[in-house]
Order: structure tokens, then C-alpha cells, then sequence
């Protein structure tokens, strides 16, 4: 009986660990962007435009970043990858200046 209990114990943290949405932000850190924006942090969007601290507070801290040749105009680059399932999918995020100005990805759920 104990075995049982402990093995249902584990399961259910197991299963609220990967069941829930760790919030990245508190609405007092996203109250100064456009409410666009704010809107798409809330519902874990990313999209053209946003800042690199923006992306963080919607998907999080990147699996990895490569910092890109700069533009021909001398602008930062860097890309930031995202993975989902083992690796199965993957976004890339290209900053150039802090901005979003490319994304690519395999993800189906990702536009």
C-alpha cells in the first residue's frame, strides 16, 4: 500500500510539474509596453518586432544563442533557438539591434 501511495505521489507531481505554464513575468514588468505586445507575452506569442527582453518574458531564456556576423550597415545580430520536444522542432529568432527581424521554424504551432 505504501508503494502505491508513493507511486501515485510521484506521478501527480510528476504530472503538475509538466501540466504548468511557468509565468515569466509579473504584470508590473510588462505594464510599459504597448498593450500589443503585452497581449502577446501574455498568451506566450513572439512576433516581428519585439525586443530581446520582450521574447524572454513570452518563451523564456533561449537553449542557445550564436552571435551573428553583423549587418552590412554594422547592426548587431544574434539568433536565438528555441527547441520543443527533444529537439523534434525548433524555432530560430534573429535579432538584428534587439529587434526581431526574422524567424524560422519548423513548429506547426509557431506562425
Amino acid at each position: 500500500m505504501k508503494k502505491f501511495i508513493s507511486f501515485v505521489l510521484i506521478f501527480s507531481l510528476i504530472f503538475v510539474a509538466c501540466c504548468t505554464r511557468a509565468i515569466r513575468y509579473s504584470e508590473e514588468e510588462i505594464k510599459d509596453f504597448p498593450f500589443e505586445i503585452q497581449e502577446h507575452i501574455r498568451k506566450g506569442e513572439v512576433t516581428l518586432g519585439m525586443t530581446q527582453s520582450q521574447v524572454r518574458y513570452a518563451w523564456g531564456a533561449p537553449d542557445s544563442v550564436i552571435v551573428l556576423a553583423p549587418t552590412d550597415d554594422g547592426k548587431n545580430r544574434e539568433e536565438w533557438v528555441y527547441g520543443k520536444y527533444a529537439g523534434i522542432f525548433k524555432t530560430r529568432v534573429i535579432f538584428t539591434d534587439g529587434k526581431i527581424t526574422e524567424m524560422i521554424s519548423n513548429d506547426p504551432g509557431i506562425k
